[in-house]
């Protein structure tokens, strides 16, 4: 079961940045290799094909390895299956519900309307494992993902049981050429991977570097930045001009569809006073499907956040002259 514990932030290297960056292209999350599995009337090792579906769905959306996703909800609730309390009314001695078994004050901070219903529902599957999802994201993973097991269920044996048993799942996965899921997941994987690039790699690393320094309205640092100058000063060191603030950012580079935006891309938000579709008022760095690198706003510093939001305008891939 997660608990509210803030996250601590941590610099890597270039080399590790450039393994993050593998890593964040192809759907895996830790140990052990992802794989993709049609979820149409089968299983892989027991899991129900509902739960596949949705295991798979979060995964691409939140950028966590799907069988790590499966592994919480075996441990949790044997994919909805357990008779414990809990899991499908009320709470458990500790006070935690639902299928993925969240605590009520975190499940208010990340739950999520999977299924679109208008409604949170912790009981929901199509809700909770998004919202588990969301949490593991929030918390490091892919990229620290002991780390953030241990803040979903604060014990090394939990964590230990969950990794070995997401191994298990992976191995125990196996793509289907014939079905549009798989085929959709191995063709995005197989694009990003190739497609990841040294500039990437240095503008990711720098973003990284910046990690906790203080959002300034217009600053473009060493010590400060603004959302635009973060990104301007990411490029500026791989040796590409970009412009300086994020509506002329978005109208002077070349834009990028959604579903096929990579790491290193630029993401834009319809948010802010005086913001529209041509003229964005905030702009983030893409480090992993679902998940980028940004200054938010004053009174916060540069932090990891998911781009998967109502405000998302869409993307941009900066090229040399």
């Amino acid at each position: 079961m997660p608990l509210l514990i803030g996250a601590a932030v941590a610099v890597l290297g270039l080399v590790s940045v450039f393994v993050a960056v593998l890593g964040a292209v192809l759907p895996s999350s830790g140990p052990g290799e992802a794989a993709c599995q049609p979820p149409s009337g089968q299983t892989v090792a027991g899991i129900p094909a509902t739960y596949l579906t949705l295991y798979l769905k979060a995964g691409r959306r939140y950028g966590i390895g799907w069988h790590v996703l499966a592994a919480v909800g075996q441990a949790e609730s044997d994919h909805g299956r357990g008779l414990e309390p809990g899991i499908r009314s009320g709470t458990n001695a500790a006070g935690a519900a639902g299928p993925m078994q969240f605590m009520p004050g975190t499940w208010a901070a990340f739950g999520v309307d999977g299924d679109r219903d208008g409604d949170k529902d912790v009981y929901d599957p199509a809700d909770a494992i998004p919202g588990a999802a969301r949490y593991l994201a929030h918390e490091g993973a892919p990229e620290k993902i002991r780390q953030a097991l241990f803040r979903y269920n604060p014990s090394e044996t939990y964590v230990d049981t969950v990794l070995r048993q997401a191994r298990a799942y992976a191995r125990a996965g196996k793509p289907n050429p014939g079905e549009s899921v798989c085929d959709e997941l191995d063709a995005s994987s197989a694009r990003s991977a190739q497609a990841t690039s040294r500039v990437a790699v240095r503008v990711i690393a720098f973003v990284r570097a910046q990690l906790g320094k203080r959002y300034a309205w217009g600053g473009t640092g060493p010590d400060a930045f603004d959302c635009s100058g973060l990104t301007f000063a990411a490029y500026r060191t791989a040796g590409i001009t970009i412009p300086r603030t994020s509506g002329e950012q978005w109208r002077r580079t070349p834009h990028v569809p959604q579903g096929h935006e990579r790491p290193g891309d630029l993401v834009f938000f319809n948010s802010g006073p005086g913001t529209s579709t041509t003229n964005p008022g905030h702009v983030g760095l893409v480090i992993a499907p679902g998940k980028m690198i940004a200054a938010p706003r004053t009174g916060t510093v540069i932090q990891f956040q998911s781009y998967t939001r109502d405000t998302l305008l869409g993307f941009a891939r900066p090229r040399r002259p």
